[in-house]
């Protein structure tokens, strides 16, 4: 076959009414396995981390244990799914998988999904509160000036860092910064872990106990929370296509070592959050840290650290995201910098106005763990596995496997928004629901 024949047969193969190229055809990729496996730990760990603290807090260390492996394992199978799904079906992106399994509103169920808006907003929601008192505390001023005014912060942090980072042509480039992120993550962790702050002896022993089992009307954000901080879906495929001699097994062992990493990080982080601060440890872990110790040099350090990670983490979840507008675009298009940087521009643009009128970051957590998340872990690979993978009968245990996968992803995010929605209706018009003031580190009244 000769060029001219080849290139035809390519056109031939492509999906006329969404211009999506099958990827097959593209070029090997080029990032290595342990880049791969930053890029990748870095889309799973972002703002999530700093909500697994107040999870087991509402859980009991027990019960958030359990929640956490299974969850680890639901993602761990659901990736699974997908890079065979991609595999039999033909195709390295997602909404080529969603076309063909289901027609373009199969894509645009996933593209709707997919876009992971919310999740980005989590990461610059850390930013537009963390930021603004690390300046004051560098400046020593508690005056009310523009430069310490979160909502101008979160603007001039996307023009001068997100923005340059997106615009990059290959998610392998981010590799590095992936990498940096990872250590300012883990010199968090580290100093969580250690807990180096001052303590003092507590007269109420019952109130600041660690407990197993918890439930409590806070409960029903754990699930979503562990959900959300395990959503990595997206950027699979985009980075299977970019893994160098890419096979489905290599791909595969870049997420078992991804998330086996990343739940290590997360029980840590959770586990000495909650037995430093007990009941009264906050959705968002630092807010927590700077109620009780007010100014403190180790924690303005964590502060920077948490605050790096997460902005360098935002152009690594916004790629696949481009990718998926591109692709509905029109994929079968030479790469064009004009419309790179346009679709780059309107999602931060998206992003930055999610995150000046969103009130607090739980409801973040919440509403992208239960919706989004859920759809993204359990139900989407399932789908497009039991619809795309023709080999495989209905009564094979892979699929009887995937259909109850279908299932319990269903009943997730029906039960979770269900009961975070009666959450909201209950707490509406109330300041918040009164938590304990127990801390290991001050007297429990």
């Amino acid at each position: 076959m000769d060029a001219t024949s080849f290139k035809g047969f390519i056109r031939y193969c492509s999906f006329t009414h969404l211009n999506l190229t099958v990827p097959v055809f593209q070029s090997p990729g080029s990032a290595s396995f342990g880049m791969s496996v930053f890029n990748l730990g870095n889309a799973i760990m972002g703002s999530g981390i700093l909500g697994l603290a107040y999870a087991m807090a509402n859980t009991g260390i027990a019960m958030f244990v359990i929640l956490l492996v299974a969850v680890a394992i639901f993602s761990l199978y659901s990736v699974h799914l997908l890079l065979k799904t991609a595999n039999e079906g033909g195709s390295l992106v997602y909404e080529q998988l969603g076309y063909k399994a289901f027609g373009i509103p199969g894509a645009k169920v996933f593209f709707s999904n997919s876009l992971s808006i919310p999740a980005m907003a989590s990461y610059l929601y850390i930013v537009k509160y963390e930021l603004p008192i690390v300046i004051k505390a560098f400046l020593d001023s508690n005056d009310n000036s523009w430069y310490i005014n979160g909502d101008y912060l979160v603007l001039i942090v996307t023009l001068v860092i997100i923005l340059p980072l997106s615009l990059l042509k290959n998610l392998g480039y981010l590799g590095y910064t992936s990498g940096f992120s990872l250590l300012c993550m883990v010199f968090f962790l580290i100093v969580v872990s250690t807990e180096i702050f001052p303590q003092v002896n507590t007269t109420d022993e019952e109130c600041c106990k660690p407990k197993y089992f918890i439930f409590n009307s806070q409960t029903v954000y754990a699930v979503p929370i562990l959900t959300f901080a395990f959503v990595c879906h997206p950027a699979i495929l985009p980075m299977y296509e970019e893994l160098k001699d890419r096979s489905r097994r290599k791909m595969q062992n870049v997420a078992n070592v991804s998330f086996l990493g990343m739940f290590v990080m997360y029980l840590l982080a959770a586990l000495f959050g909650y037995l430093t601060f007990n009941e009264a440890v906050e959705p968002e872990l630092l807010h927590t840290y700077s109620k009780v110790y007010s100014f403190d040099v180790v924690l303005l350090i964590v502060r920077f650290a948490v605050l790096t990670a997460v902005t360098l983490t935002v152009p690594v979840v916004l790629f696949p995201i481009r990718t998926s507008v591109n692709q509905l675009l029109g994929a079968s298009k030479e790469f064009s910098w004009p419309r790179h940087i346009c679709i780059t521009v309107a999602l931060l643009v998206c992003v930055n106005i999610l995150v000046i009128f969103v009130p607090t970051i739980r409801d973040i957590f919440g509403f992208i763990g239960a919706s989004a998340a859920a759809m993204l872990i359990f139900i989407l690979p399932s789908a497009f596995y039991i619809k795309l993978v023709k080999k495989e009968s209905m009564k094979s245990i892979q699929k009887i496997g995937a259909t109850l996968f279908l299932i319990v992803g269903f009943m997730v995010m029906i039960c979770s928004m269900a009961l975070i929605i009666a959450d909201w209706i209950h707490n509406a018009g109330s300041s918040g629901v009164t938590r304990s003031s127990c801390t290991r580190g001050h007297s429990c009244e």
